[in-house]
């Protein structure tokens, strides 16, 4: 495919060739009368003709005589065959602001895609057809299709070289025989097309297969998913799994870290190369100096701020607990007394009850009925210093990290009422986002600090070691559900069952317990040690009164227990022996 600017060029190359060969010598003066369809070219055009066009660069190459644009004086030269230049290029240099469409191709599925978004309906539409030939083929057959489409300016995108270059030359070319016939078909096409053209066009040529952001990184995927051939989708690696999850929730490099368990940097980038994360980023400020006390639910900041594009919900009321960082909002219609008990009714039910709550001089913090509502729940209320909002300083940048996240959350539906995006950015907040230096989100140092939920009863219990036999205690009780204690010896947890229901239902130790041990040793012992043991470890009156009634009777199930002790371990392999008081 050759432009006629380059067969002037490959003409003038020819003759300095020749006459070198036969006189050994270059020309004087070399004509180039070429015609326009607006005129004659000028000096100006020629000069700019020679600055862009290479093959005439390359074909003037040391030449040292005179260029001229008119006809030789003589006859020979007749007038009436001129020949004609388009200087016109229809083929931008630069993008226009008009249709872009995306064209691809594959080679086993054979499918020829161009797609592109309708600037009408915003709606993506694509045109597929199966080609037969090399994927270069098939992608040019797309963009024959895209000329045929479009002929107002459009931007054409393709991620082959082959296909950009061919279609940058081909306006007003010279197509040379070619072997292929679908090919010469195709090429023969797009040259009528393109010379025949009026609107301008853009085309570009774009790396395939990348993560990049934007528009034009988008359009090409898409054209690659169209392009490829029906498979069965593969699993997304961890790493797509945390930019999938960043690009629903939005949370920040620490919380992908945790949930993901992936490398810092691979986290940082996934961060970085976010566009609605880097629109809305804000700079790092220090921790401040407000008071954060020592736990959870000791002190809450609340305030109220306005966010306009909730509509009549705008006024959303935010508390935040300064220890853990937990926070609750919620969306109101106004930001009057009785809304801000709502509020702090739904936060109690979420975060807990604190002792205090510090607030600003509002007229609906300090109204009688908020101040009663306060009293009724327990909760100490103080108030910061008047018009001084550093005071509230936890409060104001939890504000701008709701608003925030906010902004960067796209809506998963088409309609989301202000409760559910409120909710989405506050599950963002509360349970992925984390810190490098502390990986558990705030809702686990909330809770995980919070004396409230700590166990008050911790009966001890009595263990024996399975290694050695020997009964030790008392521990503490660490966990136990219905009829099951693990205690902790050592470092490690051992089990043990309390046989009275009833003393395990009120949370009182019990003497005689199921113990995990070893059903190859025995080890007996006397109503005085066991009586001891059991003072050593209850110090409860009631119990060792109960439990010196029934020593008598110890001795009669020891015999019992010695009898049955080889039938147990022919019969079963018990690892647990029950000592029962009958």
């Amino acid at each position: 495919m050759t432009r006629p600017q380059e067969l002037v060029a490959e003409l003038i190359r020819k003759d300095r060739v020749r006459i070198r060969e036969l006189a050994g010598c270059d020309f004087e003066c070399i004509h180039i009368p070429i015609g326009l369809r607006s005129g004659q070219i000028t000096k100006a055009m020629l000069e700019h003709l020679l600055q862009e066009n290479e093959a005439l660069q390359f074909a003037l190459d040391s030449f040292t005589g005179q260029i001229s644009i008119h006809r030789p004086a003589h006859k020979i030269f007749n007038q009436d065959a001129k020949f004609t230049l388009n200087l016109k290029d229809v083929r931008s240099r630069k993008p226009l602001e008009a249709l872009t469409v995306f064209t691809d191709a594959s080679g086993k599925s054979h499918k020829s895609v161009m797609t592109w978004k309708d600037p009408q309906t915003q709606q993506w539409e694509a045109d597929v057809a199966e080609v037969e030939g090399s994927p270069q083929v098939a992608e040019l057959a797309a963009v024959v299709r895209a000329f045929e489409r479009f002929p107002e300016p459009f931007n054409l995108v393709t991620d082959s070289a082959y296909v950009a270059g061919v279609v940058s030359r081909a306006d007003q070319a010279i197509l040379q025989e070619v072997s292929n016939t679908a090919l010469f078909e195709l090429l023969s096409k797009l040259v009528k097309l393109v010379s025949h053209r009026e609107q301008p066009f853009f085309v570009m040529h774009t790396r395939s297969h990348t993560d990049l952001p934007g528009f034009i990184a988008e359009g090409n995927r898409r054209a690659d998913a169209l392009a490829a051939p029906a498979a069965m989708a593969p699993l997304p690696s961890i790493f797509e799994q945390a930019k999938l999850s960043h690009q629903l929730h939005h949370q920040n490099a620490p919380g992908l870290v945790r949930r993901f368990h992936i490398t810092r940097e691979q986290a940082k980038a996934i961060v970085a190369t976010c566009p609605s994360c880097n629109q809305h980023a804000l700079p790092t400020l220090s921790a401040g100096v407000n008071p954060r006390d020592l736990n959870s639910c000791e002190l809450w900041q609340t305030d109220v701020t306005h966010i306009p594009q909730f509509g009549r919900s705008k006024y959303v009321h935010v508390s935040v607990d300064t220890f853990s960082g937990a926070v609750f909002a919620s969306a109101h219609a106004g930001e009057k007394t009785l809304d801000t008990i709502k509020h702090l009714i739904q936060a109690f039910s979420f975060m807990g009850i604190p002792k205090e709550l510090k607030t600003d001089n509002g007229p609906a913090y300090r109204s009688k009925e908020f101040c009663s509502f306060l009293q009724q729940w327990g909760v100490g209320h103080k108030t910061g210093i008047p018009h001084s909002p550093t005071g509230q300083a936890v409060v104001e940048r939890t504000h701008r990290e709701i608003k925030r996240v906010l902004n960067q959350q796209q809506p998963v539906l088409k309609t989301e009422t202000p409760q559910t995006r409120l909710a989405r950015a506050l599950f963002t907040l509360n349970f992925l986002n984390s810190t490098f230096e502390f990986l558990n989100p705030l809702i686990v140092r909330h809770f995980g600090a919070n004396p409230q939920l700590n166990i008050k009863e911790r009966p001890p219990v009595m263990v024996r070691d399975p290694e050695t036999g020997r009964t030790e205690g008392p521990h503490d009780l660490v966990t136990w559900s219905r009829g099951l204690i693990h205690p902790v010896i050592q470092g490690r947890q051992m089990t043990a069952m309390p046989i009275d229901p009833e003393l395990a239902a009120k949370g009182k130790p019990n003497p005689l317990m199921i113990l995990k041990a070893r059903p190859t040793h025995t080890q007996k012992k006397e109503p005085e040690e066991m009586l001891t043991e059991h003072k050593e470890t209850t110090g409860a009156q009631e119990m060792l009164t109960k439990f010196e009634k029934e020593c008598k009777k110890i001795d009669a199930a020891w015999e019992m227990l010695e009898k049955l002790q080889a039938e147990m371990r022919e019969s079963e392999n018990l690892d647990y022996w029950e000592y029962r008081r009958n």
